[in-house]
Order: structure tokens, then sequence, then C-alpha cells
């Protein structure tokens, strides 16, 4: 997992298996991951036009020339030191160019969670810049809670392993009076590998990180401290705006 490359398809895996983002030859992210192409998954990794802007972002403020360098891609997933060198003013001029067309008058409530503590993790992409929190305060029902909860980057523990599975403790993301909070506990079963991909060696009681139903890697200690906090920042950002929209369709604003 030394790989940036890899390490990216990882955590990208589950939405494009899904269809959510990426590129739309879903097999292809799986099969390079499976071969350990890393050429082709720097490839695929363009495709994803969510996060790739953000690595660029990310690896441009942190004087580092690949955006798929193992620690660039630490910071967007996970979170660590480097997301503290990107500027408040970097991430808003990256947002206005992606979005600022798109969103017309509901960008400023985009932009607005980036002075109030917004950092450019894959939170700020998942609770500022799509659609559901401002669905969820507007009162509109349907799958918008449970969608900012599966996209987001949780973090659980091992609580029984299966062949293909694996039984994890986790905290469920709940709505409460406007706010978007860090809820109850909560068991989930949710796949370990897919035709090739995956596979770590986990054990009860190892802590890991969830993207969807898959279990991306084993968190150390550093890490899932690195993984709340970057969590709790871009919570409370957005938990600080008056966000009600954009109310647009949410794959119109990429993975």
């Amino acid at each position: 997992m030394n790989d940036g490359p890899l390490r990216f398809a990882r955590y990208a895996y589950p939405p494009n298996a899904l269809g959510y983002c990426g590129p739309a030859d879903h097999g292809s992210l799986k099969e390079a991951t499976v071969a350990g192409d890393l050429a082709e998954l720097a490839h695929l990794a363009t495709s994803f036009d969510g996060a790739w802007p953000y690595l660029e972002l990310i690896a441009g403020c942190n004087g580092i020339d690949d955006p798929l360098d193992p620690r660039v891609v630490e910071a967007y997933w996970v979170g660590n030191e480097l997301l503290a060198r990107v500027s408040g003013g970097a991430l808003i001029s990256s947002l206005d160019q992606r979005f600022y067309r798109r969103a017309k008058g509901d960008f400023g409530e985009i932009a607005t969670a980036v002075p109030l503590g917004g950092i450019a993790h894959h939170s700020f992409h998942v609770f500022a810049v799509y659609p559901w929190l401002g669905l969820l305060r507007s009162g509109t029902k349907g799958p918008a809670l449970t969608v900012l909860d599966q996209c987001r980057i949780r973090w659980g523990r091992i609580e029984a392993t299966g062949a293909g599975t694996a039984v994890v403790r986790t905290t469920a993301l709940e709505f409460d009076s406007d706010r978007l909070v860090i809820g109850r506990s909560r068991i989930e079963q949710v796949r370990r590998n897919a035709d090739g991909v995956g596979g770590f060696d986990l054990h009860v009681g190892d802590i890991v990180s969830l993207h969807w139903d898959w279990i991306c890697e084993p968190l150390s200690p550093r890490s899932l401290a690195a993984l709340r906090r970057s969590t709790r920042r871009n919570l409370d950002a957005v938990n600080a705006t008056e966000h009600r929209g954009p109310l647009v369709a949410a794959d119109n604003w990429g993975g």
C-alpha cells in the first residue's frame, strides 16, 4: 500500500463499481488494481473529476510534483499534515474554477464553508459540495442521509471476519436540527475483497477505513486520529453554515 495509485484505487473502487464516478468502464479500475498496473491506475485516476482536482491542489500547495504521491493520496482520503498547507484562498479558487458556472447563485453556499474551517479532504466534497445536506435542510426525504454516511470515509473496528466479508462496529452519521453529527454505534457487514481487489489480512480488533460497503485499508492510530480530525473539521464547517443547496443532482458534481 505504499504506492499512491494503488492506495487511491482502494478508496475509489467502491463508488466506481456502483457507477457514481470515475471511468465509465467500471471493470477497468478493478483489472488494473488486481494487476498492480501503476501506469494504468495513474491514468484512470484522472477520470475521477471529483477527487482528482483535490489531489492536484494538495500536491501543488505542498510543492509535490505527483498528485498520486502516497502522502497526497493519504491527505485527501484520510488526512495528514499536508492539508494544513492548502490555504482557504487556494481551496476557494479551485472550487471556483470547477463549480461556479454549475452552481451559479449557489456557489457562495459551497465556498462559505471554507473560511469556517473547511479543508481539502474528501469529506468536504461530500458534506459541502454534494447537494445532500441542502436536501436534508429543505425537508426533502429520501436517500440523502444514507448517501452522506456511505460516501464519507468512515472508520470501524473489526468484530468478526469471513472469507470475503467482515462484521464491523462503526458509528452512524445522523441529522439533528439542521446539523450533521456522528451518532450512535452500529454493526455493519462489509466487503473485504471482490474478484481479487482487497484481501488484507484482517483480525478481530483491527481498525479499518470504510467507503460505501467496502473496507479500504487498516488504519494506524495516527491515521485514525487524522481521519477523525479531518471529518470533524468539515462537519463543524458545514454545520456553521446555513447551507440550503445547491439542489442539483449529485452526479453532476463528480465522485
